[in-house]
Formats: C-alpha cells, sequence, structure tokens
C-alpha cells in the first residue's frame, strides 16, 4: 500500500487517492461552522497533541506496520490537506497548487530546526523536500527533557502548529504569518504554566509536560530560558497576547493545552475549573464550548490511556470515563426534547440503543446508530461531534445516556412491541 518512511511516499498517496483508496472528502455538517468543523476534525485525529490517533482521511489504510513517527509524518501531511481542502472548498482541488503551497510554506517557516534543514535539501525535488521535513517536524530534541515520560507517546508535541500557520499562509498568501510562530508557541508555553499554577502549585508531570512541549518548540536559546524563568516564577493570564483573541484555531490550541495540562494530574479541582472558565472568559470563548473541549481532551486520554503512565490502572481509567459521561449527560440533557423527538422518528434506531445499553454493537450496527445520529445532527449541532472522524469512542456513553435521559422512547417502543407480539 503505502510506507511514510520510504521514499516517494506522497506520489503513492495521491496515487491512492486516484484509484478511490483514499476519498478526501470529509463532509461538514451544514450547521456547524467551518473552524469548529476544522477543530473537532483535527482533535478527534490527535493531530493537536502531535499523537497520530486517527487518520483524517486514509482512515482504511493498513498502518499496522508503521512507526508511530510514520503515522505521525502522514498525519502532519494530512492535517495540511485538510486545511487546503476547506479553504478551497468550491475549487477543484489540484495536487501541484497545494504541493507548491506546502513546500513554499516550509520554505518560509521561522523555526530554526526547519530553516536550517531546507540548507541540506537544496538540490532535491519538491516532493523529496517536502517528505524529508516532515520527517524532520516528528523529532523532537529529547535532550532538553529530564523526564522522557511522555516522548514515548508523542513526537512533535508542537506539530499542529505548522498547521495553524498553513492556515493562516494560504490564507494571506504571504509569509507574514510565519514571522508568528515564536509568538504562537510562547502564548501556548505560558497557557502551561498558568494551568500547572492554576491549583496553587507545580506537580510533576504538569511540569513534565510543559518539558514535552519546550523541547517542541524550536524555540532559540534565549526564547528557551524566557520560559524557563516563567515556569519557576509563574505567570499572569494578561500575559497571553491579545492578538490570540482574534485568532480562533490559536485559541482552541491554547485551550485544549490548558485542559491536558490540569487533566494530567487525574483530579479536575474546583479552582481548576474556575481557571478554565476564566481563561475561555478572557479569550473569548463561550461557557459551553468549555464543556465540549473537556471532552474532547477527556475522549482522547480514554482512546490513548494506555500510552500515558497517569492513565494507566483502571481507577484512572475509570474516573475519567466518569467524568466523560456526567459531561455528556448534562451536553445531552440540554438538547433533551428535542433529542427524544427525533429519536422517537426512528424504531431502528430505538431498538439499536436499546440493544447497545447491554451487548456491543457490531460494526455494521455501529455504523447504522452513526448513520442515524448524522441526520439528527443536522437540527442538534451539540452532537455533530458524534458522526465526525474518532467520534465512535462516543457512541457507547450516548447508548449509556439515552435510555436513562429520555425513557419515554423506549417505553413506548416496548408497548408497541408487546402489543404487537400479542396479535
Amino acid at each position: 500500500m503505502i510506507s511514510p518512511g520510504a521514499k516517494g511516499w506522497i506520489n503513492k498517496y495521491f496515487d491512492l487517492v486516484t484509484k478511490g483508496a483514499i476519498n478526501l472528502e470529509v463532509k461538514r455538517p451544514s450547521n456547524m461552522r467551518k473552524l469548529h468543523f476544522m477543530h473537532l476534525t483535527l482533535a478527534n485525529s490527535g493531530i493537536v497533541f502531535g499523537y497520530p490517533q486517527e487518520l483524517i482521511f486514509g482512515r482504511d489504510l493498513d498502518g499496522s506496520k508503521w512507526t508511530k513517527e510514520e503515522k505521525l509524518r502522514l498525519l502532519i501531511f494530512e492535517a495540511h490537506l485538510f486545511v487546503y481542502l476547506q479553504i478551497y472548498k468550491e475549487k477543484e482541488f489540484n495536487k501541484d497548487e497545494f504541493i507548491d503551497a506546502l513546500v513554499s510554506f516550509y520554505e518560509h517557516h521561522n523555526a530554526s530546526a526547519i530553516s536550517k534543514a531546507f540548507k541540506f535539501f537544496l538540490k532535491e525535488t519538491k516532493l523529496e523536500k517536502l517528505e524529508s521535513i516532515l520527517a524532520k517536524r516528528v523529532e523532537i530534541k529529547t535532550n532538553l527533557l529530564e523526564n522522557k515520560w511522555w516522548v514515548n507517546s508523542l513526537s512533535n508535541a508542537f506539530s499542529y502548529l505548522d498547521v495553524i500557520l498553513f492556515d493562516d499562509f494560504v490564507h494571506r498568501e504571504s509569509n507574514e504569518a510565519l514571522k508568528e510562530y515564536s509568538a504562537f508557541a510562547k502564548n501556548v508555553l505560558t497557557a502551561i504554566i498558568l494551568s500547572a499554577y492554576s491549583d496553587g502549585e507545580l506537580g510533576k508531570k504538569e511540569r513534565e509536560i510543559f518539558d514535552v512541549f519546550l523541547a517542541s518548540a524550536n524555540l532559540n536559546e534565549k526564547g528557551q530560558e524566557e520560559m524557563k524563568t516563567k515556569l519557576k516564577t509563574g505567570a499572569d493570564i494578561s500575559e497571553i497576547s491579545t492578538f490570540v483573541k482574534e485568532h480562533w484555531l490559536l485559541q482552541r490550541f491554547i485551550l485544549d493545552v490548558s485542559i491536558l495540562t490540569i487533566l494530567s494530574e487525574e483530579d479536575l479541582t474546583n479552582d481548576e475549573i474556575k481557571f478554565l472558565s476564566k481563561l475561555c472568559e478572557y479569550l473569548g470563548i463561550p461557557n459551553h464550548d468549555l464543556e465540549e473541549n473537556l471532552g474532547l481532551i477527556e475522549g482522547f486520554l480514554l482512546k490513548t490511556g494506555s500510552e500515558f503512565e497517569f492513565m494507566q490502572g483502571s481507577a484512572s481509567y475509570e474516573k475519567v470515563y466518569s467524568r466523560m459521561t456526567k459531561r455528556w449527560t448534562k451536553i445531552l440533557m440540554r438538547n433533551k426534547d428535542k433529542l427524544a423527538e427525533e429519536i422517537k422518528g426512528s424504531k431502528e434506531l430505538v431498538s439499536l440503543v436499546k440493544k447497545g445499553t447491554t451487548n456491543e454493537l457490531t460494526k455494521e450496527e455501529k455504523e447504522l446508530v452513526r448513520s442515524h445520529f448524522k441526520e439528527i445532527a443536522k437540527t442538534i449541532p451539540a452532537l455533530a461531534i458524534f458522526i465526525l472522524p474518532g467520534g465512535t469512542l462516543l457512541l457507547p456513553i450516548v447508548l449509556k445516556i439515552v435510555p436513562d435521559l429520555i425513557p419515554s422512547a423506549f417505553r413506548s417502543n416496548k408497548i408497541e412491541e408487546e402489543e404487537g407480539s400479542k396479535g
């Protein structure tokens, strides 16, 4: 099929697109904003934390023999492609124009590791340069880390910044966006520091998360020392630059990383919840978006729990699962009446949800549930996350919550079945 570690893999990727083995279409729900759709899709892929959780387009590819670095290399490429396709959604896709834009982006990238790397690739073709750069982007300076507890799971935790900056680069059609790289990185690191201190003390795992992000931030020596000093002294929320408030994807990245930092210590205290609410208020993020983001990160931890030290053990898993269930119960409760109305309209969905409360659904049945929820999501935006790539994890939670949330839909169906059996 395709090997992201072998020369010529990008050409092979587009060959698979041509043959129909990879589908470049990911439909956005009609009632969902483009940036919201982009964030949910990218977050579900794992790229937001530099973790190759699920490909965006090539989900049916056999990656069993890929290394973690190869998976991330391909995911970074797909994330850039996804952003490009969202920008030029109304235009017929041109592979060469996309490659030209991505190569130009990395040629002008002002992260020190990238600018130095390009000097060694002068004689290579565009595709060879791109493959070499993407390989470079999954590297992390492990010599900067005192404790490498997360490096086995995450490669370059700041690779997602490239995706955000590529979105800016293509929109502006200039290299002005890339001048903000270090400013973007410093703002994210500042948010990590604020989150780490939000309960009054800097925990061991919170310090380790900071170290991992600093190691992958590609800051110069002066910038690294500046952030290390800030970690020792603490930070104030006003130190997050005002321009962040105008950058939707960067806002959500900062919120995602802040949540992950706090959840690394397992418990979510009242002080930490207050801090996250304050951060959202400062950035201009609606409070209901905070609930969604918390659910996203908890879902990420559940799907990748065995990879992370702080999630190992059934007690930690159950704690996160219970918290996530309560969170989605709250979200679904807000849409209870509309959800009940929509579910009652489908006997097949009622039957599947009932079955799902006691038995594991087959792959085909899960797809049927997703298909039904896809239709419901057209009228209830809060459910859109369930139909995006990576949303399958939430189905067991929905199957568990819905019968308790809106029992009338299932009672009435039961009565109809009983009446039918009497005849």
